[in-house]
């Protein structure tokens, strides 16, 4: 039988509406969206705001366990560089049990943070002497596990790592849990199909940078398949990546990548940090999703994206928690606008026509994300898969507010904490700031990282 909610407001595609009556089917897709409405018998009330639930584009699940560890000055030059290096210690130790323990409360955290479904950049595969195990995808349905424990939607992104450096270089001995050759890389994909095409599940392409892949294995991993499956890549995050591509090849990552390969709107091109004007533009000709992580960002030092030119050029953009340092729609929201706004020495640089900031974030990201995840949801419409959020209405923060005032306490003067209930794919996960598995989850990945740290 269907499902019904009803929402005192909601946020829709074409604006906030009151008396909102959303409906869903068994497999938990929206089959009528209708505003003015009187609550149905039996319809679940929601008791604040409704909005749809936000996608999470970037997350490399393992990296919570070091979360808040690498926060210590011993080196004067510290960087995204010295702290890749201390990441290696830690994949040089993960089970596939650790693995899954620590997947499974991190997406927990997502979805209380406001996060409904997760891009999962999904790079560590062999065993610790980096051969393969008996099921080459084993970690990657460990993460597919944990996802499905938590309740959380995920896009499963495989990564193609075969080089240690521009132009195929041999891979450190640190990277050796990551190598697959493009025969390897699409056995994976093959075995994994069928485990991603259950609802709420999609499998994607996913290369870690150009400097672990060439031009010949990017076409190749393209031309294997003429669906229309997302394809991710790690780009320009730091100037000196930018400065090793242009030693080696004469052009910048983006430039190179335009170059070389057809980039479209399948394509979430992650950070992006360093684009210069030309970048810039033919990533938003291209309607490739530019995938931010300030908070990720601003830890490791990486610099600021041109947000501002690149939305003034029709581009567009998702969030993500990548290293999870944050697990909040909030500080990821609210520190890609105070990033622009120490960027230009300028207040509310991040909108649209209608002029306000907090209502073009979470709707430009929602959008963005959905579509770099290549799945139905970002927005509460006929067709799309019931991911809701609902925020605390009695909060004194929004007890007063309406409209896109509503979205302006929350992100920038509310935290996690107004977040209430969060549905995905017609099911609640999270009731009044809990979820069912929190606890327990807890336990097992604090025994996880105790084993590894």
């Amino acid at each position: 039988m269907p499902r019904i909610v009803f929402a005192p407001v909601a946020l829709l595609p074409n604006g906030w509406a009151e008396q909102v009556v959303i409906e869903f089917d068994r497999t938990g897709t929206v089959i009528r969206v209708e505003s003015g409405a009187s609550a149905p018998a039996g319809a679940t009330q929601c008791q604040g705001p409704v909005l749809p639930g936000m996608p999470n584009l970037h997350s490399h699940a393992f990296q919570r366990a070091m979360a808040g560890l690498a926060e210590v000055a011993l080196n004067p030059e510290d960087s995204f560089w010295t702290w890749r290096d201390l990441m290696y210690r830690l994949v040089g130790k993960l089970s596939p049990d650790q693995v899954e323990d620590i997947a499974r409360y991190l997406y927990i955290d997502m979805l209380k943070g406001g996060y409904t479904a997760v891009a999962e950049f999904h790079y560590l595969h062999h065993d610790l002497d980096g051969r393969s195990y008996a099921d080459p995808s084993e970690m990657s349905r460990r993460v597919l596990r944990a996802a499905e424990r938590a309740g959380i939607g995920i896009t499963l992104l495989p990564v193609l790592y075969a080089h240690g450096g521009f132009g195929g270089k041999q891979p450190s001995d640190g990277q050796r849990r990551f190598i697959n050759s493009v025969d390897s890389y699409l056995k994976m994909q093959e075995s994994l199909a069928k485990d991603c095409a259950a609802p709420g599940k999609r499998l994607g392409f996913c290369f870690h940078s150009l400097r672990a892949v060439t031009r010949d294995e990017i076409l190749a991993v393209m031309g294997s398949t003429k669906d229309d499956r997302p394809v991710h890549v790690h780009i320009a995050e730091q100037q000196k990546e930018v400065d090793d591509c242009l030693a080696w090849s004469g052009r910048r990552p983006i430039q190179w990548l335009y170059d070389n390969v057809a980039v479209d709107g399948r394509w979430c091109l992650i950070h992006a940090t360093h684009a210069e004007a030309d970048e810039v533009q033919a990533m938003a000709k291209s309607q490739a999703v530019a995938g931010l992580c300030p908070t990720t960002e601003a830890n490791l030092g990486d610099g600021l994206f041109p947000a501002v030119d690149f939305i003034n050029a029709g581009g567009r953009i998702g969030i993500g928690s990548d290293s999870h340092v944050s697990l909040s729609v909030v500080e990821e929201l609210r520190w890609l606008e105070y990033g622009q706004r120490l960027k230009h020495e300028r207040r509310n640089r991040l909108h649209d026509a209608n002029k306000h900031v907090a209502g073009f974030l979470y709707r430009a990201n929602a959008a963005g994300g959905a579509q770099a995840l290549g799945q139905k949801m970002g927005a509460i419409a006929v067709g799309n898969r019931a991911d809701l959020v609902v925020l605390d209405g009695s909060h004194p923060l929004l007890a007063h507010v309406t409209g896109d005032d509503i979205l302006g306490r929350w992100l920038f003067a509310g935290l996690n904490r107004m977040v209430k209930d969060v549905m995905v794919g017609g099911d609640w996960v999270v009731q009044d700031g809990r979820h069912g598995d929190e606890i327990e989850a807890g336990r097992a990945f604090a025994a996880a990282v105790k084993a590894v740290i």
